[in-house]
């Protein structure tokens, strides 16, 4: 057998002697020969590939523990906990970026100080029992500035939902700003979580889905814990803006379950985070410019399990917000209505009075 030098390996496989010398270390790429005397390593033709593939990863930014585990994979489990880990990137970048476009303009002083640019609210929100639940536990708020939907489950799911709601509403009343209102936001889903707590009891079956947009006259700050949902409808074209947190979702992202297969998943009604939860459930927060002629929605599984997105995008255009949720809500129910259904819907138009400047 003809062997490669480290030297030619390097070449072969771009990556640098230093890299190989490490991952040997790390047992990510041991050398094929090392020779006994020198300790000089020597590497087969037959490494190649595995070695292209590690460069590859560490070019994604994949982490080398993370290498370990996909480079002992086949290649179709391998490819699937690539696209999960590409999935997941993408999830942070999204959210990094919406954060990075919030700071040049706070930190330049484009604050949007200017009243001319604020546009207002036009909301509605409607929740029903649906046709097979004794009772409903979801609770719906929709305000001049807070837009929320919350899912209880358990036996004071009712109440839990409701708590959770409540910690919000004095958000109406705060002084907003562009700094401080996603930090406003998650103190507030904190005191939510605290009240949800205090509902359960200690009880382990208790809890809470949590969806809030806070209005600052300009932008739309996310809160969001569960599988509740919120959506845009931006020129015809409907955009969910909420990741689920859910047993089948995480599926999903690692690449083990299709969509298809999620909807009849044993699983699919189980939650990866709730409220009150642990310190490891901590809630999405992400800010959105909002732009007139937008619309939102937000709404619980009650919905989003009857009802396809395409549909939901075909009765979201048009009318008024109170017409929206109106038809939203029959459609579950006209689906067989499993579930309470809930929906907020809310328009960003201009100002009907008095432009009124928000930080």
């Amino acid at each position: 057998m003809e062997w490669l030098t480290i030297g030619a390996f390097a070449r072969a496989c771009r990556l640098s002697p230093k890299a190989l010398r490490l991952y040997d270390e790390l047992d990510l790429l041991k050398p094929a020969r090392v020779d006994p005397e020198t300790g000089y390593r020597y590497y087969a033709d037959a490494q190649l590939e595995r070695a292209r593939l590690v460069a590859w990863l560490r070019r994604l930014g994949m982490p080398l523990a993370r290498i370990r585990e996909v480079c002992a994979l086949p290649a179709g489990p391998a490819a699937r906990e690539v696209r999960a880990y590409w999935a997941r990137v993408e999830a942070e970048t999204a959210a990094r970026r919406d954060l990075a476009a919030f700071l040049v303009d706070h930190l330049s002083g484009e604050s949007r100080r200017d009243t001319t640019k604020m546009l207002e609210l036009r909301y509605a929100a409607r929740s029903d029992r649906g046709h097979v639940r004794p009772s409903n536990q979801d609770t719906v708020y929709a305000g001049r500035r807070l837009l929320a939907v919350a899912d209880g489950c358990g036996p004071a799911g009712e109440s839990a939902s409701a708590a959770a709601v409540a910690a919000l509403k004095s958000l109406e009343d705060a002084e907003l700003s562009a700094g401080n209102v996603l930090n406003l936001l998650e103190d507030a889903v904190r005191s939510a979580g605290e009240a949800v707590r205090e509902v359960a009891d200690g009880s382990t079956e208790v809890g809470t889905t949590l969806t809030a947009l806070l209005w600052t006259g300009s932008r739309l700050a996310l809160a969001h814990i569960g599988d509740s949902r919120a959506y845009l409808l931006r020129d015809g074209e409907l955009f969910r803006i909420t990741h689920d947190h859910s047993v089948v979702q995480s599926l999903i992202d690692e690449g083990r379950l299709t969509p298809e297969e999620a909807e009849s998943h044993p699983q699919r009604m189980l939650l990866a985070k709730a409220l009150p939860g642990d310190t490891a459930d901590t809630p999405d927060l992400k800010l959105h410019e909002a732009r007139a002629g937008d619309r939102y929605l937000l709404c619980s599984d009650g919905l989003t399990r009857a009802v396809s997105d395409e549909r939901i995008r075909e009765l979201l255009t048009g009318g008024e917000p109170a017409d929206a949720v109106r038809v939203l809500v029959e459609a579950a129910n006209a689906a067989g209505g499993d579930d309470n259904v809930s929906a907020v819907a809310a328009d960003v138009v201009p100002p009907t009075g008095p432009p009124v400047s928000v930080g």
